[in-house]
């Protein structure tokens, strides 16, 4: 997509209760202004996230294996997100990551998020990416969020022009694996990386939605 159809079209994210969209962005992982980003298209549920993807060789690190990096990137993408079920619009304050097996450059994935516990503006989280048609697990990971405060979330709603639309409600998750909300069957909590302040990621709300991108602006 060129940067003047990007800029033309106003991204959108599905949830149970329709489609809301806001401005074009520039996060890394989801901003349709970033051509060089990843382009994730996630679904929201209650407590959970999910995308389908391949990945290209501008992601490669070894010969025909994904880039660590990018993984760490959709596992916190996804749980950012699950934060959506709950309102609760998050930057992430701790990252841990197990890398089970190499991930094949252009080999459809799929990443599943969900949260695990909430506690005033902390929640916990965790996420794996796994190959959508056995299930097998490529990577897992847990993580720890702080909720933005109301002040904050009215204004990443002003800043990203925040409304909802007349599209369709979320479709139903594929036939496979699903991470369940409530944690059970999630990744175990040790790490052989760990990353703080991890790389960039959105978040929006099934009421009110917008980006959300560590404490910068989403892509800086």
């Amino acid at each position: 997509m060129t940067s003047e159809a990007a800029r033309a079209t106003r991204p959108a994210i599905d949830t149970p209760e329709g489609r809301f969209e806001f401005l074009p962005h520039n996060c890394f992982a989801c901003g349709t202004l970033n051509t060089g980003g990843l382009g994730l298209a996630l679904h929201v549920e209650p407590g959970r996230s999910w995308t389908e993807l391949a990945l290209d060789r501008r992601f490669e690190g070894w010969e025909g294996v994904v880039h660590g990096g990018i993984l760490c990137t959709i596992l916190d993408e996804v749980m950012a997100w699950a934060l959506v079920g709950e309102d609760s619009w998050g930057v992430t304050a701790r990252m841990s990551v197990d890398f089970r097996r190499p991930v094949e450059v252009g080999v459809p994935i799929r990443a599943e998020g969900w949260t695990t516990r909430s506690r005033r503006r902390i929640v916990e989280t965790a996420a794996r990416i796994v190959e959508p048609s056995t299930g097998t697990e490529l990577a897992t990971a847990t993580g720890l969020y702080v909720a933005a405060d109301a002040a904050r979330k009215r204004d990443l709603q002003n800043r990203y022009a925040y409304r909802p639309t007349d599209g369709p409600a979320s479709p139903a998750s594929p036939t496979g694996p699903t991470a369940r909300p409530d944690g059970s069957g999630s990744p175990g909590s040790s790490a052989s990386a760990d990353a703080s302040g991890a790389a960039a990621r959105g978040a929006t709300s099934r009421d009110v939605g917008v980006p959300a991108a560590n404490d910068r602006e989403p892509g800086s």
